[in-house]
This record gives C-alpha cells, sequence and structure tokens, in this order.
C-alpha cells in the first residue's frame, strides 16, 4: 500500500475569540448546574444524579480551560510584540 502523501498545504489555523467562547461555555456549564441543583432529590431518585455532577465537572473543566486560553492569548501577544529574529 502506498503512503498518502498531502496533494496542498493545510491551511493555517482560525483564530477566533477563542477566550470569549471557554468562557461563555463555562458560564452555560455552571448555570445547568444550577438549574438543576433544586430538583437533586429527583435526580437521585431517579439515577440520573450524574447529570448534576457532569454540570459541575464540565464548570470546573472551563475554569482550567479560562486559565489556559488567557496565558495562550497573552503568549501570543507577546511573541507578536517583539521584533523579528534574525535567522543567520
Amino acid at each position: 500500500m502506498a503512503k498518502w502523501t498531502p496533494k496542498h498545504e493545510a491551511p493555517e489555523p482560525l483564530e477566533g475569540p477563542v477566550v470569549a467562547t471557554i468562557t461563555g461555555g463555562t458560564i452555560v456549564w455552571f448555570v445547568l448546574f444550577l438549574v438543576q441543583l433544586p430538583f437533586y432529590g429527583w435526580f437521585d431518585d431517579h439515577g440520573h444524579l450524574w447529570w448534576l455532577w457532569t454540570c459541575l465537572a464540565g464548570g470546573g473543566l472551563g475554569l482550567v480551560g479560562v486559565w489556559y486560553v488567557r496565558r495562550r492569548d497573552a503568549a501570543l501577544k507577546r511573541a507578536a510584540a517583539l521584533p523579528e529574529a534574525s535567522t543567520e
């Protein structure tokens, strides 16, 4: 079997409002957790308590994601502000 080789160059990655996107998603996870919290007993009775903890875990991981993308965004801005290094 022949090895596959690309016939064209890969496009540049799209950069968008990453920090805002991750922050929005994190807020959605926490809102879902808070909306489901009054129904804790129902979820427990029907074996769906994991829904509640999934939302809380999503919010917690979202906070890690916000921290990560803010640092990445700051590093990209610092790198863009530096003068080009000479390659001799």
